[in-house]
């Protein structure tokens, strides 16, 4: 641990002459006005220890990355049987495709596509209102990364809504097949806003730290989930968290991580620390081109893949 922070500062060194590859996710107007040309990487240890190189503060929105903590909400909810609305299976098409949902009767193949998102943000309003459950979201990663800055980006929000016809339509879709319990709008209203949480990667990985810690965060000492779901939660990402570029992403990180098209990737590596990355520019699925290289040079120079070193 006490090179780290030089681990680090050589990834970054290497990174450089590369920032700026891939292309921004510019189907969501304002993620497109994002400079691609931007890398920061953060690390915080079990122990409390924080590592960052580059532009680990600047906050970004994290987009699906959102949908990790959205799924942990909804496990806190309604248990196992929220397996009853969203499969646990890895996709193998695009994150907003909705080929598949027809295929399998309005059950998304697993939370962490737009569809199985919907549907968690679904269950994730019961008894609220949409303001209440995008509160009830906000609130919990502030907790979290125990940091009351943390806010969403109302013009990347509105951007989304004007823009996400794809979604409205995967909404419809389970809607019609009795996979949603809310109005759509409502729905969709709550997922628009969870997507454009705003955080820094050193707030992120801090976020996060409970998934690295057996469920418990230790900078705060407060318990967020029982060691057994936090194991699955991982699980979870290790398999699905980055579309169908998730075997290639296990294959060269391998750690469990979820990505998002604002160019962020939160990764875990159990037992030792949690991690965020970003860099704007995206790859043909969607994953954060620089991201990803800079987690693999990682996992290969500290040893950290849950498949061994």
């Amino acid at each position: 641990m006490a090179d780290l922070q030089a681990t680090l500062d050589s990834i970054y060194s290497d990174i450089l002459p590369r920032v700026g590859e891939g292309k921004v996710a510019d189907y969501i107007p304002e993620l497109a006005k994002v400079d691609p040309r931007q890398f920061g990487m953060a690390i915080v240890t079990v122990d409390g220890k924080i590592y960052r190189v580059g532009d680990a503060d600047i906050a970004f929105s994290i987009q699906s990355i959102s949908k990790v903590f959205m799924l942990t909400l909804a496990l806190g909810k309604v248990g196992e049987s929220l397996w009853k609305r969203v499969g646990r299976e890895p996709s193998g098409s695009a994150f907003n495709s909705i080929v598949q949902l027809e295929h399998e009767s309005g059950i998304p193949r697993n939370p962490f596509i737009n569809a199985g998102a919907i549907a968690v943000s679904d269950v994730v309003m019961a008894g609220h209102a949409p303001r209440e459950a995008i509160g009830e979201l906000l609130r919990f990663v502030r907790y979290l990364a125990d940091d009351e800055s943390i806010t969403i980006d109302d013009k990347v929000a509105r951007s989304e809504t004007q823009t996400g016809y794809r979604n409205v339509a995967l909404a419809n879709f389970m809607r019609a097949y009795r996979n949603l319990d809310h109005p759509v709008d409502h729905v969709l209203g709550v997922y628009f806003h969870q997507c454009a949480l705003a955080m820094s990667c050193e707030q992120l990985a801090r976020a996060g730290l409970f998934l690295a810690a057996r469920g418990s965060n230790p900078m705060t000492g407060h318990s967020v989930v029982s060691p057994k779901r936090a194991r699955r939660i991982n699980a979870l990402m290790l398999t699905c968290g980055h579309y169908d570029g998730s075997g290639d992403f296990a294959y060269h990180v391998g750690l469990p991580g979820k990505s998002g098209v604002g160019g962020g990737i939160f990764a875990v590596a159990p037992g030792i620390a949690s991690i965020a990355v970003w860099s704007p520019g995206l790859n043909k699925v969607g994953n954060s081109q620089l991201g990803a290289v800079a987690l693999e040079m990682l996992a290969a120079r500290t040893g950290w893949s849950v498949f061994g070193d």
